[in-house]
Protein backbone atom coordinates (compact mmCIF):
# COMPACT_ATOMS: atom_id res chain seq x y z
CA UNK A 1 0.00 0.00 0.00
CA UNK A 2 1.25 3.33 -0.97
CA UNK A 3 2.02 5.26 1.91
CA UNK A 4 0.45 8.70 2.79
CA UNK A 5 0.71 11.76 5.26
CA UNK A 6 -2.44 13.38 6.17
CA UNK A 7 -2.30 17.26 6.73
CA UNK A 8 -3.42 19.38 9.59
CA UNK A 9 -6.62 20.50 7.86
CA UNK A 10 -8.72 19.20 11.03
CA UNK A 11 -8.58 21.34 14.55
CA UNK A 12 -9.97 18.04 15.79
CA UNK A 13 -7.76 15.75 18.09
CA UNK A 14 -9.81 12.44 16.81
CA UNK A 15 -9.36 13.93 13.29
CA UNK A 16 -5.90 13.68 13.27
CA UNK A 17 -5.31 10.41 15.38
CA UNK A 18 -7.53 8.64 12.95
CA UNK A 19 -5.92 10.52 9.41
CA UNK A 20 -2.78 8.92 11.39
CA UNK A 21 -4.08 5.70 11.87
CA UNK A 22 -5.16 5.05 7.83
CA UNK A 23 -1.83 6.68 6.21
CA UNK A 24 0.90 5.33 8.34
CA UNK A 25 2.75 1.80 7.55
CA UNK A 26 2.13 -0.99 4.86
CA UNK A 27 -0.62 -2.29 6.94
CA UNK A 28 -3.82 -0.26 8.69
CA UNK A 29 -3.24 0.12 11.68
CA UNK A 30 -7.00 -0.98 14.18
CA UNK A 31 -9.27 1.87 14.72
CA UNK A 32 -10.97 2.35 18.00
CA UNK A 33 -14.58 3.36 18.30
CA UNK A 34 -13.33 6.34 20.04
CA UNK A 35 -11.19 7.53 17.02
CA UNK A 36 -14.55 7.13 15.18
CA UNK A 37 -16.77 10.91 14.80
CA UNK A 38 -20.56 10.72 15.65
CA UNK A 39 -22.97 11.75 13.68
CA UNK A 40 -24.07 14.47 16.52
CA UNK A 41 -20.40 15.64 17.11
CA UNK A 42 -20.31 19.56 16.07
CA UNK A 43 -17.75 18.95 13.34
CA UNK A 44 -19.80 16.72 11.48
CA UNK A 45 -21.50 19.87 10.03
CA UNK A 46 -18.16 21.34 9.14
CA UNK A 47 -17.38 22.13 4.95
CA UNK A 48 -16.13 19.67 2.94
CA UNK A 49 -12.66 22.03 2.75
CA UNK A 50 -11.91 21.22 6.34
CA UNK A 51 -12.16 17.73 5.71
CA UNK A 52 -8.26 15.70 5.95
CA UNK A 53 -6.51 14.53 2.68
CA UNK A 54 -4.29 12.78 1.64
CA UNK A 55 -0.60 14.52 0.39
CA UNK A 56 -1.18 14.89 -3.47
CA UNK A 57 -4.34 13.41 -3.77
CA UNK A 58 -7.78 15.12 -4.02
CA UNK A 59 -9.70 11.91 -2.23
CA UNK A 60 -10.73 11.68 1.21
CA UNK A 61 -8.29 9.02 2.82
CA UNK A 62 -9.50 5.55 3.08
CA UNK A 63 -9.95 5.49 6.80
CA UNK A 64 -10.98 8.94 7.88
CA UNK A 65 -14.36 11.33 6.65
CA UNK A 66 -14.67 13.31 9.48
CA UNK A 67 -16.88 16.38 7.79
CA UNK A 68 -19.51 16.35 5.65
CA UNK A 69 -21.52 19.14 3.82
CA UNK A 70 -25.19 19.78 5.15
CA UNK A 71 -27.28 17.52 2.61
CA UNK A 72 -30.32 19.28 3.34
CA UNK A 73 -29.32 22.63 2.16
CA UNK A 74 -28.98 23.32 -2.00
CA UNK A 75 -29.58 21.54 -5.06
CA UNK A 76 -27.88 18.36 -3.90
CA UNK A 77 -30.93 17.22 -1.45
CA UNK A 78 -32.42 14.34 -1.21
CA UNK A 79 -35.87 14.99 -3.18
CA UNK A 80 -38.95 13.48 -1.48
CA UNK A 81 -42.28 13.25 -2.41
CA UNK A 82 -43.46 16.30 -0.31
CA UNK A 83 -44.94 17.13 3.21
CA UNK A 84 -46.18 14.98 5.53
CA UNK A 85 -47.60 16.63 8.51
CA UNK A 86 -45.66 15.44 11.91
CA UNK A 87 -41.86 14.56 11.71
CA UNK A 88 -41.60 10.49 11.06
CA UNK A 89 -38.28 10.98 12.08
CA UNK A 90 -38.29 12.76 15.21
CA UNK A 91 -34.54 14.40 17.14
CA UNK A 92 -33.08 12.01 19.02
CA UNK A 93 -30.05 13.31 20.30
CA UNK A 94 -29.36 9.67 22.18
CA UNK A 95 -29.78 7.91 18.75
CA UNK A 96 -27.78 9.89 17.49
CA UNK A 97 -24.94 9.72 19.30
CA UNK A 98 -25.05 5.83 18.15
CA UNK A 99 -24.45 6.27 14.75
CA UNK A 100 -21.15 6.68 12.80
CA UNK A 101 -20.66 7.50 8.86
CA UNK A 102 -16.64 5.69 8.36
CA UNK A 103 -15.13 5.56 4.98
CA UNK A 104 -13.30 2.35 5.21
CA UNK A 105 -13.52 -1.12 5.34
CA UNK A 106 -15.50 -2.57 8.69
CA UNK A 107 -12.97 -5.09 9.71
CA UNK A 108 -10.16 -2.75 10.42
CA UNK A 109 -12.18 -1.12 13.35
CA UNK A 110 -12.35 -2.47 16.98
CA UNK A 111 -16.04 -3.34 17.56
CA UNK A 112 -17.98 -6.13 18.73
CA UNK A 113 -19.30 -7.21 15.46
CA UNK A 114 -18.74 -6.40 11.46
CA UNK A 115 -20.97 -7.76 8.95
CA UNK A 116 -19.90 -9.50 6.05
CA UNK A 117 -22.53 -9.32 2.89
CA UNK A 118 -21.52 -12.91 1.11
CA UNK A 119 -24.38 -15.74 -0.39
CA UNK A 120 -25.74 -18.68 0.88
CA UNK A 121 -22.93 -21.25 0.84
CA UNK A 122 -21.09 -18.21 2.82
CA UNK A 123 -18.43 -18.91 -0.17
CA UNK A 124 -15.02 -16.99 0.49
CA UNK A 125 -15.22 -15.65 -3.23
CA UNK A 126 -18.28 -13.97 -2.59
CA UNK A 127 -17.68 -12.63 0.75
CA UNK A 128 -17.36 -8.96 0.99
CA UNK A 129 -13.68 -8.33 -0.11
CA UNK A 130 -10.69 -8.79 1.62
CA UNK A 131 -12.61 -9.90 4.33
CA UNK A 132 -11.02 -12.99 4.49
CA UNK A 133 -7.61 -12.48 3.80
CA UNK A 134 -7.80 -10.07 6.69
CA UNK A 135 -9.05 -12.71 9.28
CA UNK A 136 -6.80 -15.70 8.15
CA UNK A 137 -8.22 -19.24 7.43
CA UNK A 138 -9.96 -19.95 10.29
CA UNK A 139 -13.20 -17.87 9.05
CA UNK A 140 -13.68 -20.33 5.91
CA UNK A 141 -13.11 -23.43 7.89
CA UNK A 142 -15.89 -22.23 10.29
CA UNK A 143 -18.08 -21.15 7.79
CA UNK A 144 -18.13 -24.39 6.38
CA UNK A 145 -19.88 -25.66 9.19
CA UNK A 146 -22.81 -23.62 9.49
CA UNK A 147 -24.79 -25.09 6.78
CA UNK A 148 -25.13 -22.19 4.32
CA UNK A 149 -27.60 -19.08 5.10
CA UNK A 150 -30.72 -17.95 4.06
CA UNK A 151 -31.45 -14.84 2.13
CA UNK A 152 -32.07 -12.32 4.72
CA UNK A 153 -31.02 -13.61 7.47
CA UNK A 154 -27.90 -13.91 9.47
CA UNK A 155 -25.25 -16.20 11.35
CA UNK A 156 -22.59 -15.54 13.47
CA UNK A 157 -18.62 -16.86 13.70
CA UNK A 158 -15.65 -15.89 15.56
CA UNK A 159 -13.29 -12.68 13.68
CA UNK A 160 -10.27 -14.37 14.25
CA UNK A 161 -7.15 -12.62 13.17
CA UNK A 162 -9.74 -9.13 12.86
CA UNK A 163 -9.83 -6.84 15.47
CA UNK A 164 -13.61 -6.94 15.95
CA UNK A 165 -14.95 -9.91 18.22
CA UNK A 166 -17.31 -11.28 16.12
CA UNK A 167 -18.21 -11.69 12.23
CA UNK A 168 -22.09 -11.80 11.26
CA UNK A 169 -22.76 -12.92 7.89
CA UNK A 170 -26.18 -12.22 6.41
CA UNK A 171 -26.92 -12.80 2.61
CA UNK A 172 -28.79 -9.57 0.93
CA UNK A 173 -31.51 -10.46 -1.93
CA UNK A 174 -31.51 -10.10 -5.80
CA UNK A 175 -33.14 -6.97 -7.10
CA UNK A 176 -35.49 -6.89 -9.87
CA UNK A 177 -38.04 -4.24 -10.80
CA UNK A 178 -40.81 -6.32 -10.54
CA UNK A 179 -40.27 -7.80 -7.36
CA UNK A 180 -38.67 -5.05 -5.99
CA UNK A 181 -41.26 -4.66 -2.54
CA UNK A 182 -39.98 -8.27 -1.90
CA UNK A 183 -35.83 -7.14 -2.53
CA UNK A 184 -36.85 -4.60 0.00
CA UNK A 185 -38.27 -6.31 2.80
CA UNK A 186 -35.58 -8.78 2.27
CA UNK A 187 -32.40 -6.35 2.64
CA UNK A 188 -34.54 -4.76 5.89
CA UNK A 189 -34.82 -7.75 7.09
CA UNK A 190 -30.77 -8.68 6.40
CA UNK A 191 -29.68 -5.32 8.55
CA UNK A 192 -32.48 -6.06 11.16
CA UNK A 193 -31.46 -9.62 11.43
CA UNK A 194 -27.80 -8.42 12.37
CA UNK A 195 -28.79 -6.18 14.92
CA UNK A 196 -30.51 -8.55 16.68
CA UNK A 197 -27.42 -11.62 16.73
CA UNK A 198 -25.95 -8.69 17.95
CA UNK A 199 -27.55 -7.85 20.97
CA UNK A 200 -28.76 -12.22 21.63
CA UNK A 201 -24.83 -11.99 21.95
CA UNK A 202 -24.34 -9.75 24.27
CA UNK A 203 -22.57 -7.18 21.83
CA UNK A 204 -23.14 -4.00 21.95
CA UNK A 205 -21.24 -1.90 18.77
CA UNK A 206 -21.43 -2.95 15.35
CA UNK A 207 -19.70 -2.18 11.63
CA UNK A 208 -21.77 -2.91 9.06
CA UNK A 209 -20.68 -1.85 4.42
CA UNK A 210 -22.96 -1.81 2.75
CA UNK A 211 -24.73 -4.83 2.19
CA UNK A 212 -26.44 -4.76 -1.49
CA UNK A 213 -24.32 -5.42 -3.82
CA UNK A 214 -23.94 -4.11 -7.64
CA UNK A 215 -23.58 -8.12 -8.32
CA UNK A 216 -27.64 -8.79 -7.77
CA UNK A 217 -28.45 -5.49 -9.67
CA UNK A 218 -29.51 -3.29 -6.33
CA UNK A 219 -29.65 0.08 -6.95
CA UNK A 220 -27.30 1.93 -4.41
CA UNK A 221 -29.75 4.56 -3.16
CA UNK A 222 -32.97 3.38 -2.42
CA UNK A 223 -31.18 0.61 -0.87
CA UNK A 224 -29.57 3.20 1.40
CA UNK A 225 -32.56 3.90 2.53
CA UNK A 226 -33.86 0.70 3.29
CA UNK A 227 -30.35 0.24 5.75
CA UNK A 228 -30.45 3.75 7.45
CA UNK A 229 -34.38 4.04 8.25
CA UNK A 230 -34.06 -0.19 9.40
CA UNK A 231 -31.34 1.25 11.80
CA UNK A 232 -33.53 3.91 13.04
CA UNK A 233 -36.50 1.94 13.65
CA UNK A 234 -34.59 -0.96 15.43
CA UNK A 235 -32.45 2.22 17.67
CA UNK A 236 -35.96 3.54 18.67
CA UNK A 237 -36.79 -0.07 20.42
CA UNK A 238 -33.17 -1.01 21.24
CA UNK A 239 -31.31 2.20 22.24
CA UNK A 240 -30.06 0.76 25.53
CA UNK A 241 -28.96 -1.71 24.19
CA UNK A 242 -26.59 -1.07 21.20
CA UNK A 243 -23.43 1.22 22.06
CA UNK A 244 -22.70 2.15 18.02
CA UNK A 245 -23.81 1.35 14.91
CA UNK A 246 -21.16 2.38 12.19
CA UNK A 247 -21.97 2.24 8.32
CA UNK A 248 -19.01 1.85 6.43
CA UNK A 249 -18.65 2.59 2.74
CA UNK A 250 -15.57 2.34 0.59
CA UNK A 251 -16.45 4.44 -2.45
CA UNK A 252 -17.12 8.07 -3.10
CA UNK A 253 -20.19 7.47 -4.19
CA UNK A 254 -21.75 5.59 -1.19
CA UNK A 255 -20.12 8.21 1.06
CA UNK A 256 -22.04 10.91 -0.95
CA UNK A 257 -25.40 8.91 -0.70
CA UNK A 258 -25.09 8.61 2.84
CA UNK A 259 -23.69 12.16 3.57
CA UNK A 260 -27.22 13.19 1.81
CA UNK A 261 -29.71 10.86 3.25
CA UNK A 262 -28.38 10.21 6.98
CA UNK A 263 -30.37 13.55 8.10
CA UNK A 264 -33.33 12.15 7.03
CA UNK A 265 -33.44 9.61 9.18
CA UNK A 266 -31.23 11.04 12.04
CA UNK A 267 -31.99 14.98 12.20
CA UNK A 268 -30.03 16.84 14.69
CA UNK A 269 -32.08 19.61 15.16
CA UNK A 270 -35.48 20.98 15.25
CA UNK A 271 -34.92 22.53 11.37
CA UNK A 272 -33.37 19.53 10.30
CA UNK A 273 -36.38 17.85 11.41
CA UNK A 274 -38.45 19.99 9.27
CA UNK A 275 -37.18 20.10 6.56
CA UNK A 276 -36.63 16.67 6.44
CA UNK A 277 -39.73 16.00 6.97
CA UNK A 278 -40.19 17.53 3.22
CA UNK A 279 -37.83 15.54 1.89
CA UNK A 280 -38.59 12.37 2.71
CA UNK A 281 -39.97 9.88 0.31
CA UNK A 282 -43.59 8.17 0.04
CA UNK A 283 -43.03 5.17 1.75
CA UNK A 284 -40.40 5.26 4.72
CA UNK A 285 -42.20 1.67 5.88
CA UNK A 286 -43.60 0.50 8.86
CA UNK A 287 -42.26 0.09 12.45
CA UNK A 288 -39.83 -2.10 11.27
CA UNK A 289 -38.74 -0.49 8.62
CA UNK A 290 -39.95 -2.96 5.86
CA UNK A 291 -42.66 -1.16 3.23
CA UNK A 292 -45.56 -1.48 4.09
CA UNK A 293 -48.32 -3.64 1.87
CA UNK A 294 -52.02 -2.44 1.62
CA UNK A 295 -53.18 -5.79 1.87
CA UNK A 296 -51.49 -5.95 5.60
CA UNK A 297 -53.24 -2.53 6.41
CA UNK A 298 -56.04 -2.34 9.16
CA UNK A 299 -59.02 -0.89 7.23
CA UNK A 300 -62.14 0.39 8.36
CA UNK A 301 -65.23 0.69 6.55
CA UNK A 302 -67.82 3.91 6.89
CA UNK A 303 -70.28 3.69 9.42
CA UNK A 304 -73.65 2.85 7.84
CA UNK A 305 -75.72 5.73 6.32
CA UNK A 306 -78.32 7.40 8.66
CA UNK A 307 -75.79 6.32 11.70
CA UNK A 308 -76.68 8.69 14.73
CA UNK A 309 -72.55 9.15 15.46
CA UNK A 310 -71.87 10.66 12.24
CA UNK A 311 -74.49 11.95 10.43
CA UNK A 312 -72.20 14.37 8.34
CA UNK A 313 -71.68 13.04 4.53
CA UNK A 314 -68.22 11.26 3.52
CA UNK A 315 -66.11 13.36 1.61
CA UNK A 316 -66.47 12.52 -2.07
CA UNK A 317 -63.24 10.50 -3.38
CA UNK A 318 -60.40 12.38 -4.80
CA UNK A 319 -58.92 11.27 -8.02
CA UNK A 320 -55.25 11.80 -7.80
CA UNK A 321 -53.40 12.18 -11.40
CA UNK A 322 -51.04 9.61 -12.45
CA UNK A 323 -48.31 12.11 -12.96
CA UNK A 324 -49.01 12.99 -9.55
CA UNK A 325 -49.30 9.75 -7.79
CA UNK A 326 -45.91 8.41 -7.67
CA UNK A 327 -46.00 6.00 -9.96
CA UNK A 328 -43.20 7.03 -12.41
CA UNK A 329 -41.53 4.88 -14.76
CA UNK A 330 -38.32 5.32 -12.87
CA UNK A 331 -40.10 3.30 -10.52
CA UNK A 332 -41.65 1.05 -12.08
CA UNK A 333 -40.56 -0.40 -15.54
CA UNK A 334 -43.56 -2.36 -16.67
CA UNK A 335 -45.86 -0.19 -19.36
CA UNK A 336 -49.22 0.63 -19.39
CA UNK A 337 -50.68 -2.71 -20.63
CA UNK A 338 -49.94 -4.76 -17.57
CA UNK A 339 -52.72 -2.29 -16.31
CA UNK A 340 -54.69 -3.23 -18.62
CA UNK A 341 -54.33 -6.89 -18.32
CA UNK A 342 -57.56 -8.54 -16.79
CA UNK A 343 -55.68 -11.06 -14.54
CA UNK A 344 -54.04 -7.94 -13.09
CA UNK A 345 -56.85 -6.01 -12.59
CA UNK A 346 -58.26 -8.97 -10.73
CA UNK A 347 -55.29 -8.80 -8.79
CA UNK A 348 -55.39 -5.00 -7.66
CA UNK A 349 -59.21 -5.13 -6.54
CA UNK A 350 -60.13 -5.21 -2.71
CA UNK A 351 -58.41 -7.23 -0.84
CA UNK A 352 -61.13 -7.63 1.89
CA UNK A 353 -63.61 -8.96 -0.88
CA UNK A 354 -60.51 -11.12 -1.98
CA UNK A 355 -60.07 -12.45 1.33
CA UNK A 356 -63.72 -12.85 1.68
CA UNK A 357 -63.91 -14.58 -1.76
CA UNK A 358 -61.54 -16.93 -1.23
CA UNK A 359 -62.69 -18.21 2.51
CA UNK A 360 -66.07 -18.78 0.66
CA UNK A 361 -64.62 -21.14 -1.58
CA UNK A 362 -62.67 -23.23 0.99
CA UNK A 363 -65.94 -23.40 2.88
CA UNK A 364 -67.37 -24.81 -0.13
CA UNK A 365 -64.87 -26.59 -1.12
CA UNK A 366 -64.81 -28.46 2.60
CA UNK A 367 -68.02 -29.16 3.43
CA UNK A 368 -68.05 -32.66 2.24
CA UNK A 369 -65.98 -35.60 3.07
CA UNK A 370 -62.59 -35.68 2.68
CA UNK A 371 -62.22 -39.41 1.60
CA UNK A 372 -59.12 -38.89 -0.50
CA UNK A 373 -56.94 -38.02 2.74
CA UNK A 374 -58.91 -41.35 4.66
CA UNK A 375 -57.17 -43.60 1.57
CA UNK A 376 -54.02 -42.15 1.56
CA UNK A 377 -54.54 -39.97 -1.43
CA UNK A 378 -53.44 -36.48 0.17
CA UNK A 379 -55.57 -33.51 0.59
CA UNK A 380 -56.71 -33.05 -2.99
CA UNK A 381 -59.59 -30.63 -1.10
CA UNK A 382 -59.62 -26.62 -2.14
CA UNK A 383 -61.22 -24.63 -4.32
CA UNK A 384 -60.02 -24.12 -7.93
CA UNK A 385 -57.77 -21.13 -8.17
CA UNK A 386 -59.08 -18.10 -10.46
CA UNK A 387 -56.85 -16.90 -13.21
CA UNK A 388 -55.49 -13.75 -11.10
CA UNK A 389 -54.73 -16.21 -8.18
CA UNK A 390 -52.89 -18.76 -10.36
CA UNK A 391 -50.95 -15.86 -11.88
CA UNK A 392 -50.08 -14.62 -8.20
CA UNK A 393 -49.18 -18.25 -7.21
CA UNK A 394 -47.03 -18.71 -9.91
CA UNK A 395 -44.85 -15.22 -9.52
CA UNK A 396 -44.32 -15.73 -6.06
CA UNK A 397 -42.97 -18.70 -5.96
CA UNK A 398 -40.77 -18.49 -9.33
CA UNK A 399 -39.66 -14.46 -7.51
CA UNK A 400 -38.95 -16.82 -4.14
CA UNK A 401 -37.15 -19.69 -6.42
CA UNK A 402 -34.74 -16.82 -8.07
CA UNK A 403 -33.87 -15.20 -4.91
CA UNK A 404 -32.17 -18.57 -3.40
CA UNK A 405 -29.60 -20.96 -3.91
CA UNK A 406 -31.04 -23.82 -4.86
CA UNK A 407 -27.50 -25.71 -5.57
CA UNK A 408 -28.43 -28.93 -2.93
CA UNK A 409 -31.39 -29.83 -4.95
CA UNK A 410 -29.85 -29.80 -8.31
CA UNK A 411 -27.14 -31.89 -7.05
CA UNK A 412 -29.79 -34.74 -6.63
CA UNK A 413 -30.37 -35.17 -10.17
CA UNK A 414 -34.03 -35.57 -10.00
CA UNK A 415 -34.57 -33.31 -12.71
CA UNK A 416 -32.35 -31.82 -15.45
CA UNK A 417 -32.91 -31.23 -19.38
CA UNK A 418 -32.62 -32.85 -21.74
CA UNK A 419 -32.76 -32.13 -25.28
CA UNK A 420 -35.49 -31.92 -27.67
CA UNK A 421 -37.98 -34.89 -28.95
CA UNK A 422 -38.55 -35.86 -32.38
CA UNK A 423 -40.83 -32.65 -33.27
CA UNK A 424 -38.33 -30.12 -32.45
CA UNK A 425 -40.24 -29.57 -28.50
CA UNK A 426 -37.73 -29.04 -25.68
CA UNK A 427 -37.96 -31.78 -23.03
CA UNK A 428 -37.28 -32.10 -19.43
CA UNK A 429 -36.29 -35.04 -17.39
CA UNK A 430 -37.11 -37.11 -14.36
CA UNK A 431 -35.91 -39.88 -12.36
CA UNK A 432 -38.12 -41.40 -9.87
CA UNK A 433 -35.37 -42.98 -8.35
CA UNK A 434 -33.53 -39.65 -7.29
CA UNK A 435 -36.29 -38.79 -5.69
CA UNK A 436 -35.74 -39.71 -1.95
CA UNK A 437 -37.92 -38.26 -0.02
CA UNK A 438 -37.13 -38.85 3.62
CA UNK A 439 -33.89 -36.52 2.43
CA UNK A 440 -35.61 -33.76 -0.13
CA UNK A 441 -36.97 -30.49 1.52
CA UNK A 442 -40.09 -30.25 -0.34
CA UNK A 443 -40.65 -27.12 -0.18
CA UNK A 444 -37.20 -26.36 -1.79
CA UNK A 445 -37.81 -28.82 -3.79
CA UNK A 446 -41.23 -27.21 -5.39
CA UNK A 447 -39.21 -23.43 -5.72
CA UNK A 448 -36.44 -25.62 -7.89
CA UNK A 449 -39.14 -27.28 -9.97
CA UNK A 450 -40.58 -23.83 -10.85
CA UNK A 451 -37.38 -22.34 -11.29
CA UNK A 452 -36.05 -25.38 -13.80
CA UNK A 453 -39.50 -25.26 -15.69
CA UNK A 454 -40.20 -21.66 -16.39
CA UNK A 455 -38.19 -21.69 -19.68
CA UNK A 456 -39.82 -24.55 -20.91
CA UNK A 457 -43.42 -23.86 -20.26
CA UNK A 458 -43.63 -20.64 -22.34
CA UNK A 459 -44.16 -22.82 -25.00
CA UNK A 460 -44.81 -26.70 -26.27
CA UNK A 461 -42.59 -29.16 -24.27
CA UNK A 462 -42.50 -33.06 -23.27
CA UNK A 463 -41.61 -34.95 -19.99
CA UNK A 464 -40.31 -38.22 -19.70
CA UNK A 465 -40.32 -39.71 -16.45
CA UNK A 466 -37.74 -42.74 -15.90
CA UNK A 467 -39.84 -44.87 -13.13
CA UNK A 468 -37.23 -47.37 -13.25
CA UNK A 469 -36.12 -48.80 -9.84
CA UNK A 470 -38.60 -45.61 -8.72
CA UNK A 471 -40.96 -48.05 -6.98
CA UNK A 472 -38.52 -48.80 -4.04
CA UNK A 473 -38.54 -44.77 -3.37
CA UNK A 474 -41.44 -43.48 -1.02
CA UNK A 475 -43.66 -41.08 -2.97
CA UNK A 476 -44.95 -38.00 -2.46
CA UNK A 477 -48.85 -38.22 -2.36
CA UNK A 478 -51.84 -37.05 -4.66
CA UNK A 479 -51.79 -33.78 -2.67
CA UNK A 480 -48.53 -32.79 -3.59
CA UNK A 481 -48.62 -33.32 -7.27
CA UNK A 482 -51.84 -31.56 -7.01
CA UNK A 483 -50.31 -28.29 -5.11
CA UNK A 484 -47.15 -28.31 -7.63
CA UNK A 485 -49.50 -28.67 -10.54
CA UNK A 486 -51.13 -25.29 -8.83
CA UNK A 487 -47.87 -23.39 -8.38
CA UNK A 488 -46.94 -24.22 -12.44
CA UNK A 489 -49.85 -23.30 -13.49
CA UNK A 490 -51.91 -22.71 -16.50
CA UNK A 491 -48.64 -22.08 -19.02
CA UNK A 492 -47.70 -25.71 -17.76
CA UNK A 493 -51.28 -27.26 -18.05
CA UNK A 494 -51.78 -25.46 -21.83
CA UNK A 495 -48.16 -25.91 -23.16
CA UNK A 496 -47.23 -29.67 -21.92
CA UNK A 497 -47.40 -31.53 -24.67
CA UNK A 498 -46.99 -35.42 -23.39
CA UNK A 499 -45.72 -37.12 -20.50
CA UNK A 500 -43.15 -40.39 -21.21
CA UNK A 501 -43.67 -42.75 -18.60
CA UNK A 502 -40.65 -45.59 -18.76
CA UNK A 503 -40.94 -48.49 -16.80
CA UNK A 504 -44.37 -48.38 -15.23
CA UNK A 505 -45.63 -50.67 -12.47
CA UNK A 506 -48.91 -51.18 -11.57
CA UNK A 507 -48.99 -49.04 -8.19
CA UNK A 508 -47.97 -45.66 -11.31
CA UNK A 509 -50.76 -47.03 -13.09
CA UNK A 510 -53.26 -46.76 -10.23
CA UNK A 511 -51.76 -43.65 -9.05
CA UNK A 512 -52.20 -41.72 -12.87
CA UNK A 513 -55.49 -43.12 -13.02
CA UNK A 514 -56.16 -41.30 -9.43
CA UNK A 515 -54.66 -37.87 -10.71
CA UNK A 516 -56.46 -38.05 -13.86
CA UNK A 517 -60.24 -38.71 -11.99
CA UNK A 518 -59.67 -36.86 -9.17
CA UNK A 519 -56.76 -33.91 -9.88
CA UNK A 520 -56.52 -32.70 -13.64
CA UNK A 521 -57.15 -34.87 -16.01
CA UNK A 522 -56.35 -32.48 -18.91
CA UNK A 523 -52.71 -33.16 -17.74
CA UNK A 524 -52.53 -36.72 -17.05
CA UNK A 525 -54.37 -37.90 -19.48
CA UNK A 526 -51.54 -36.43 -21.60
CA UNK A 527 -49.47 -39.80 -19.88
CA UNK A 528 -47.64 -42.30 -22.48
CA UNK A 529 -46.35 -45.60 -21.28
CA UNK A 530 -43.49 -47.16 -22.82
CA UNK A 531 -42.37 -50.36 -21.50
CA UNK A 532 -38.84 -50.79 -23.20
CA UNK A 533 -35.98 -48.22 -24.07
CA UNK A 534 -36.00 -48.90 -27.38
CA UNK A 535 -40.22 -47.46 -27.82
CA UNK A 536 -38.57 -44.45 -26.10
CA UNK A 537 -36.00 -43.32 -28.82
CA UNK A 538 -39.15 -43.32 -31.00
CA UNK A 539 -40.28 -40.11 -29.33
CA UNK A 540 -37.30 -38.92 -28.12
CA UNK A 541 -34.07 -39.44 -29.95
CA UNK A 542 -31.22 -41.54 -28.06
CA UNK A 543 -28.74 -38.54 -28.22
CA UNK A 544 -31.36 -35.87 -27.19
CA UNK A 545 -31.30 -37.70 -23.63
CA UNK A 546 -28.67 -38.14 -20.92
CA UNK A 547 -29.77 -41.58 -19.33
CA UNK A 548 -28.57 -43.04 -15.60
CA UNK A 549 -26.56 -46.61 -16.40
CA UNK A 550 -28.95 -48.04 -13.33
CA UNK A 551 -32.13 -47.35 -16.10
CA UNK A 552 -30.13 -48.79 -18.84
CA UNK A 553 -29.86 -52.42 -16.24
CA UNK A 554 -33.62 -51.78 -15.03
CA UNK A 555 -34.57 -52.51 -19.09
CA UNK A 556 -32.59 -55.65 -19.54
CA UNK A 557 -33.97 -57.12 -16.60
CA UNK A 558 -37.19 -56.14 -16.77
CA UNK A 559 -37.47 -57.38 -20.66
CA UNK A 560 -34.63 -59.71 -20.81
CA UNK A 561 -32.15 -57.81 -23.37
CA UNK A 562 -34.95 -58.60 -26.29
CA UNK A 563 -35.37 -57.11 -29.51
CA UNK A 564 -32.57 -54.90 -28.23
CA UNK A 565 -28.48 -54.74 -27.69
CA UNK A 566 -26.84 -52.15 -25.36
CA UNK A 567 -23.04 -51.30 -26.35
CA UNK A 568 -21.95 -51.31 -22.61
CA UNK A 569 -18.84 -48.54 -23.55
CA UNK A 570 -21.77 -46.04 -24.91
CA UNK A 571 -24.70 -47.29 -23.68
CA UNK A 572 -25.97 -46.73 -27.26
CA UNK A 573 -29.30 -49.24 -27.91
CA UNK A 574 -29.88 -50.80 -30.99
CA UNK A 575 -32.26 -52.96 -32.46
CA UNK A 576 -32.06 -56.29 -32.44
CA UNK A 577 -31.54 -57.82 -36.10
CA UNK A 578 -34.72 -60.33 -36.27
CA UNK A 579 -33.90 -63.82 -37.28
Amino acid sequence: MQQRSPTAASASASASSVAAAAGVGGVEPAVTLDQVPRWSDADQRLSPSSSPTAAGSDETPASSFLSFADPLIGDGAAAGAGGRGASRFPVDHEINSKICLWRGHPWNLEVDAVVNSTNENLDEAHSSPGLHAAAGPGLAEECTTLGGCRTGMAKMTNAYDLPARKVIHTVGPKYAVKYHTAAENALSHCYRSCLELLIENGLESIAMGCIYTEAKNYPREPAAHVAIRTVRRFLEKQKGKITAVVFCTTTSSDTEIYKRLLPLYFPRDKKEEEIASLKLPADVGDENGETIIDERKIRIKPLPAGSAINKSAAPAPVDIPLSDSGLTRSRNSFKLDSYLDPAFMSLIKDPDLRRKEQLEKSVQANKGFNWAKLVGFGDLGGPPLSAAEDYSLHSRHLAKANSLSLSEIAEMKIIYRGGVDSEGRPVMVVVGAHFLLRCLDLERFILYVVKEFEPLIQKPYSIVYFHSAASLQVRPDLGFMKRLQQILGRKHQRNLHAIYVLHPTLGLRTAILALQLFVDGEVWKKVIYVDRLVQLFRYVPREQLTIPDFVFQHDLEVNGGKGIIIDPRTKHVYQRPSG
